[in-house]
């Protein structure tokens, strides 16, 4: 097996990924191994190992916020891919004890409605604190998802929005605390993971609203909304070039907007360039990851590549069937 750390060889680095694929099973659990553990059932998905990812978080799912997170996260993407009831109920399951989870870590006084108590308080701010609120918000998201999938009705809508409205303002308020802390904490890998969280859930939410029409977006301002399409596109830029857990999420939120929404919407002819030269350093890390393939077929799609985008999107295809299958096993 290829060691990373000091004194590693170029080709140990350019095996990182498969390596840390291979991590062995912790005995004790910390924040820094949690999300070590959560980078590699991610690189795990990315190469298309559903189960093995699973193997890898089940151990401390209920224990570690990350793990939980994670595991989850699998989870709720296997009920909308099947909208099967069983795998929705599983998920909704799942999702409601991964929020227990991360609600032990958080502060008591939680960050919603208590911020100018938190910033007073600044050096008393714990690093696991922080990142229970980003994976809380994050969760948030999933279980609001589920919701509106689980039953299409009026009182699942609502309960949807007040989900949404509840992680928007838990990242707007870790954007603030990311702001006050920022030169005392701001050289840490951990700071830096709490970081690319938040750049990921403002980036994304900036951007959402911001491709709203203007009507519904100055309704949505009246409950504490607000978008603005080039901010949260910085953020999203700023938190895929940064080396955290979240930076891939970030990139793929990218590629959505530049090759479809940006096209479906009218909102501009996409970037190519950017797409590209954010696939790019992916495809070498996941050369047959479905996600990726799908990606590389999309742009070949829009470059006009036909021949190549043929072959790339029967590949992509084929493996989400396979995948598809796998997920619905794993039930």
């Amino acid at each position: 097996m290829a060691h990373v750390g000091n004194g590693a060889t170029a080709e140990e680095e350019d095996c990182f990924e498969d390596a840390f694929d291979r991590i062995p099973a912790a005995c004790q659990m910390d924040l820094h191994t949690a999300i070590q553990e959560t980078q590699c059932a991610l690189n795990l998905v990315l190469n298309n190992k559903f189960s093995e990812a699973l193997d890898l978080l089940k151990p401390w799912w209920r224990d570690s916020m990350y793990h939980a997170l994670g595991y989850s996260s699998i989870l709720v993407m296997q009920a909308t891919m099947t909208f099967e009831q069983r795998d929705i109920q599983t998920a909704m399951a799942t999702i409601k004890e991964a929020l227990h989870t991360c609600q032990r870590f958080r502060k008591r006084n939680s960050m919603v409605g208590s911020l100018s108590s938190l910033i007073s308080k600044q050096s008393n701010l714990q690093e696991e604190e922080m990142h229970a609120e980003i994976c809380y918000a994050e969760c948030l998201l999933q279980k609001a998802t589920l919701t509106f999938v689980q039953d299409e009705n009026m009182i699942s809508f609502i309960k949807g929005g007040i989900k949404i409205r509840t992680s928007y303002q838990i990242y707007k308020d870790c954007q603030n605390v990311m702001n006050v802390t920022q030169d005392l904490a701001g050289q840490s890998d951990s700071f830096r993971q709490f970081e690319g969280g938040v750049k990921l859930g403002i980036g994304s939410f900036n951007l959402m609203l911001s491709l709203l029409p203007q009507r519904i977006l100055r309704l949505l301002e009246f409950i504490g909304f607000s978008g603005n399409r080039e901010f949260g596109l910085s953020q999203l830029r700023e938190g895929a070039s940064s080396h955290s857990l979240r930076s891939i999420l970030c990139a793929l939120t990218l590629l959505f907007y530049n090759t479809y929404v940006s096209l479906i919407l009218g909102t501009g002819e996409g970037n190519l360039v950017e797409a590209e030269a954010l696939l790019e350093p992916y495809q070498h890390k996941y050369p047959k990851g479905s996600i990726i393939l799908f990606y590389s077929a999309r742009i070949a799609t829009l470059r006009g590549n036909f021949e190549k985008d043929v072959w790339y999107e029967c590949y992509s295809i084929h493996l989400l069937e396979c995948l598809l299958y796998t997920v619905v096993q794993m039930g």
